[in-house]
């Protein structure tokens, strides 16, 4: 019989910034190389209602008192995109509003390079996912703070277009 995979739930073990007293999020950037050298990235869709098609987010979510930083990246990236993978050093650390709640949360994004792709995780039946050049996510993703995250990752892991 095979496991169930669940995602975590409720804000018990959540954690709030002193700075901002918001949440604190923690997100990645999950990528992979292809054969001819050229980056992509996987892009989850929303799972708000309403939220059109050609939105993309990156997997992302609270970051809870029983794990660290990278540790809650690789889970919501498990979680929301059904990916596993290595992080690597964080990418920043952005203080952005709430869209849904009255708070300013503190977020931090990984760069993830995925190993494995699973068929099935918590939230395949939420949300779909994507590989897609760091171009195309740039131009589809909605939140200022998700594409300098992606100008960074692009800064640090793709190489300069020839002339």
């Amino acid at each position: 019989m095979a496991a169930v995979m669940v995602a975590r739930q409720g804000r018990e073990l959540q954690r709030y910034s002193d700075n901002t007293g918001g949440r604190m999020v923690v997100g990645c950037i999950p990528y992979r190389v292809r054969g001819d050298g050229e980056v992509e990235v996987l892009v989850i869709s929303s799972q708000k209602k309403g939220a059109g098609d050609d939105v993309v987010m990156f997997p992302k979510g609270g970051w809870e008192l029983d794990e660290s930083m990278d540790e809650a990246a690789r889970r919501e990236a498990l979680e929301e995109a059904g990916v596993l993978g290595e992080t690597g050093a964080t990418l920043g650390r952005w203080c952005y509003r709430s869209r849904r709640y009255d708070a300013t949360y503190e977020g931090f994004v990984f760069p993830l390079r995925v190993t494995d792709e699973l068929e099935r995780w918590p939230e395949m039946a939420a949300r779909r996912r994507s590989w897609v050049s760091t171009q195309q996510a740039m131009d589809r993703c909605p939140h200022w703070w998700m594409r300098e995250a992606l100008e960074r990752f692009a800064d640090r892991f793709l190489l300069p277009s020839t002339p």
